[in-house]
């Protein structure tokens, strides 16, 4: 998301040589029409320059990933498997992760931290933005069944631990979209699929353990946190919520440990006057900032 700078041409170097300022005095550049020395600096300008040619082409090394681990996906030096469960949790619940391609390659992401404590089984992770029956048969499929939710906030969303209680059919699989907050909901409008499921919330006064990331507001949770939350009220379990959070508070710790900041929701900073950015001139968004001040759910 941000441009490119030009960059510089090999001959950068040579045009900046103090023999071709244009700030010269006109003595100085009699001298030079007249005496040995222009000669002299001519030929040191065109060595330079073969020189810097020559740099250019030598060869480019790519950089190396570092080697990570096959379990957590993290580097191999910061491995977080020792707060992983030893074996994956025993659970029943199908749960199918729809990930932006954009977190995909994020270092800090939870979701293969999440995928390491539970069942290939029964944890799926599928990449994309668009998704139809074409494209993803077994997507499709799940998401026409009556025993499938998705969890997504809004007006018309169902609090979870309400809705199970009151369902003739007990839930078997949940759908989460993993994102920002903007990627989730072209992810949820622009799919017609995610619209079959019954749509769900959670209902919790927790504030998320994921503070190395800015949230929109405090009680915004992260995939990872999301799922632990589910899981446990799902399975009816609170050592599921325990077991999937301990890695994500080791990976938090070790990042502050070495330099990271805690990371304020927007909405802390709105409402303390610490947000560092001029506010918006675009009404819309503009609308959104005072509900965040105003504790209004967007």
């Amino acid at each position: 998301m941000e441009l490119q700078k030009e960059a510089r041409t090999p001959r950068d170097p040579v045009a900046r040589l103090p023999g071709a300022s244009r700030s010269q005095k006109p003595d100085e550049e009699e001298r030079r029409e007249g005496g040995s020395a222009p000669a002299a600096t001519a030929l040191d300008a065109e060595v330079d320059g073969a020189s810097a040619d020559g740099l250019w082409e030598l060869p480019v090394e790519p950089a190396e990933r570092r080697p990570e681990c096959s379990r957590c996906s993290r580097p191999q030096k910061v491995c977080l498997c020792p707060f992983l469960p030893v074996h994956p949790l025993h659970i029943s619940t199908h749960l199918y992760i729809i990930q932006h391609p954009a977190e995909e390659n994020k270092v800090l992401r939870t979701v293969p931290l999440l995928a390491a404590c539970l069942p290939q089984d029964k944890c799926k992770v599928k990449i994309g933005r668009r998704f139809s029956e074409e494209r993803d048969p077994e997507l499709s499929t799940v998401c026409r069944k009556s025993d499938t939710l998705i969890l997504y906030p809004g007006a018309e969303a169902a609090n979870l631990e309400e809705f199970i209680l009151d369902s003739p059919v007990y839930p078997s699989t949940i759908i989460i979209i993993d994102g920002t907050w903007s990627q989730a909901k072209d992810i949820f409008y622009k799919n017609s699929l995610f619209r079959l499921p019954k749509q769900v919330q959670l209902k919790t006064s927790i504030s998320s353990q994921y503070v190395i990331r800015a949230q929109p507001t405090n009680r915004c949770l992260s995939t990872l946190e999301c799922a632990a939350v589910a899981l446990s009220i799902l399975e009816k379990n609170n050592y599921i919520q325990e077991t999937l959070l301990r890695p994500l508070q080791a990976l938090c710790s070790f990042q502050l440990q070495h330099g990271a900041q805690i990371r304020l929701s927007k909405e802390h900073l709105l409402k303390n006057g610490l947000y560092p950015k001029p506010m918006p001139k675009n009404k819309r968004k503009l609308r959104k900032m005072e509900l965040l001040m105003n504790s209004i759910k967007i």
